[in-house]
């Protein structure tokens, strides 16, 4: 027997406008959107009366460390934390697990230990790094959704770590990652840049939070950016860059699209919420690469987002355990804590103080995100699509508490004591509902791993 339910009274964001009605969902699936009335046959009615029904959150950028680091962040926590925050599908990066997902046999691993903690929907990117450009039809078979490489440097501490790319391995890589028909994420900052800057810094004595946003400059952003770019030209390798910081940046990228580069970009909820001097006063919590920007370059990274010159927003969720934030600037380990307040945050800034509008902005946490990695039935409120949603009232206020967070380290977040004037009421998973402000997270974890291969690994 089928299972309808209807949500009432919502102001339904759909691709082209805001409608206020009523979704009927059966089996997990959009029925239809309308001003009808509930039936007989409906199981379970949900007033949304007075609050946005939004497409659930399509967060790509989230490090969720199972297995080697669970300790830092495993896929129960992780998983809640994002169920809480309105997101319903995420995407995870091949770094800062152990083993690095940089071949088929990493990736059974990282599947295996998924398999049953998630709450929302989930899959995996394989990695590009020196040792592992043989592996990439392997993880292509396997279903990963893109592949992921650093330009700047990455700290391994073991042999099955991440590693950065050379210039070469990145023609390599994208070469063949363009013959598999897949899209290469690219942290773009010059290494060289950024590595001598920082230790010209810490020779000098100079390790407070702005000496660290001085060593990894916009500079640095951009000339990788523009590396990137040219690199893409000469191979047709489909590029996408993320946790975009600068304006400067966005506009070169802008370029390379208007030349017909194959190319998308994502900023992070941490650029538009905070700054360089916000990053001043809470430390290492709010440590991240590229850096917080300074207050003038932060608003002009506003206005490329209202400007609707930045394809989507993610959390780049980053986290690691407290032990590892401590000592200088330098020495303390980079990466936000934050994805549980993706969706809360920039609404309350971008639509409720800067004026975007509702439409825009489920664009920028669900429809752009799914089209562009190809995520089958999700991504925007209509009929045939998977009813993963959010219920949020863009006029509840609230302070962010630790106990209000699902992480691992939630003392490690810097958005807590933060007011936000609006919360994520509810979040549903094909029609079920999996968080509430009244019940928290609800029921056993339901989430499902979805891959672009037939062949990929069950």
């Amino acid at each position: 027997m089928s299972h309808a339910s209807m949500i009432i009274n919502g102001k339904i964001v759909t691709e082209d406008d805001v409608i206020e009605g009523n979704m009927e969902i059966i089996d997990g699936k959009i029925k239809r959107i309308s001003k009808d009335q509930p039936h007989q046959s409906i199981h379970e009615v949900i007033d949304a009366k007075g609050q946005y029904v939004l497409p659930g959150m399509i967060d790509t950028h989230v490090h969720i460390n199972e297995p080697g680091r669970t300790e830092w962040e495993g896929f129960e926590t992780g998983s809640k934390a994002l169920a809480a925050g309105g997101t319903t599908t995420y995407i995870d990066m091949p770094l800062n697990a152990l083993p690095t997902t940089a071949t088929r046999n990493a990736l059974q691993q990282k599947i295996d230990k998924a398999s049953t903690k998630n709450y929302s929907d989930y899959a995996f990117y394989g990695a590009l790094t020196p040792d592992n450009l043989e592996h990439l039809e392997e993880l292509t078979e396997a279903g990963v959704v893109a592949f992921k490489c650093f330009l700047s440097t990455y700290q391994a501490e073991t042999p099955d770590d991440f590693k950065s790319i050379d210039d070469f391995t990145l023609l390599e890589g994208m070469r063949k990652i363009a013959g598999l028909g897949k899209i290469l994420l690219i942290h773009c900052e010059n290494a060289e840049i950024t590595d001598g800057l920082a230790l010209k810094k810490i020779k000098q004595g100079k390790t407070t939070t702005y000496d660290f946003v001085d060593s990894r400059p916009i500079m640095a952003e951009v000339e990788a950016v523009s590396r990137v770019i040219y690199f893409a030209k000469e191979t047709e390798c489909p590029v996408h860059i993320v946790h975009v910081s600068s304006w400067e940046a966005v506009q070169l990228i802008q370029q390379a699209k208007q030349e017909g580069v194959d190319i998308t970009l994502e900023s992070c909820t941490h650029y538009f919420a905070m700054n360089a001097e916000d990053f001043m006063g809470l430390g290492p919590v709010a440590k991240c690469q590229p850096p917080l920007r300074y207050p003038s370059e932060q608003e002009a990274l506003w206005q490329s987002l209202l400007h609707g010159d930045i394809d989507w927003l993610s959390s780049d969720h980053s986290p690691c355990s407290p032990a590892l934030k401590k000592g200088n600037i330098f020495e303390g380990m980079g990466g936000i804590t934050g994805c549980q307040n993706n969706v809360d945050l920039m609404f309350d800034l971008a639509v409720n103080k800067r004026g975007m509008s509702v439409v825009q902005f489920a664009k920028l946490i669900a429809t752009n995100p799914a089209e562009r990695f190809s995520i089958p039935n999700k991504g925007r409120l209509a009929p045939g699509y998977d009813a993963d949603l959010i219920l949020l009232d863009p006029s509840q206020s609230y302070t962010i508490q630790p106990e209000d967070l699902y992480y691992k380290h939630p003392k490690n977040s810097p958005y807590i004591g933060m007011e936000i004037g609006t919360r994520v009421t509810g979040t549903f998973l094909r029609g079920e509902q999996i968080f509430s402000i009244y019940q928290g997270i609800i029921g056993e974890p339901k989430g499902e791993h979805w891959s672009h291969s037939l062949t990929a690994v069950q």
